[in-house]
């Protein structure tokens, strides 16, 4: 499974990266889940992060991989550790 983070609010990661990863995803033809924002469902503790969390095999695309652990942590949901993140803030999408 892969979850793929819009980033909505932080406006740290450029729109073309975002907008490229997401092109990327979708003509893969593999399933993924995309949020709006993991800080904000972080801060909301959304009960969605714990059934996240609880998969084997999850691959994140979001932003600095020891954020993302931050937030699932912070939201009372710790990933697992074959939890996978890809940093949208250094990946080449091209």
């Amino acid at each position: 499974m892969k979850l793929y983070c819009r980033c909505a609010f932080a406006k740290v990661i450029p729109e073309d990266t975002k907008n490229a990863k997401l092109e990327e995803l979708c003509a893969s033809g593999a399933p993924f889940e995309a949020v709006p924002d993991l800080c904000e469902m972080a801060a909301k503790r959304d009960p969605k992060l714990a059934e996240l969390a609880a998969q084997d095999g999850i691959e994140i695309i979001a932003c600095h991989p020891r954020a993302v652990k931050g937030l699932f942590h912070q939201a009372g949901s710790d990933l697992k550790e074959c939890a996978q993140i890809t940093n949208m803030r250094e990946a080449d999408t091209t």
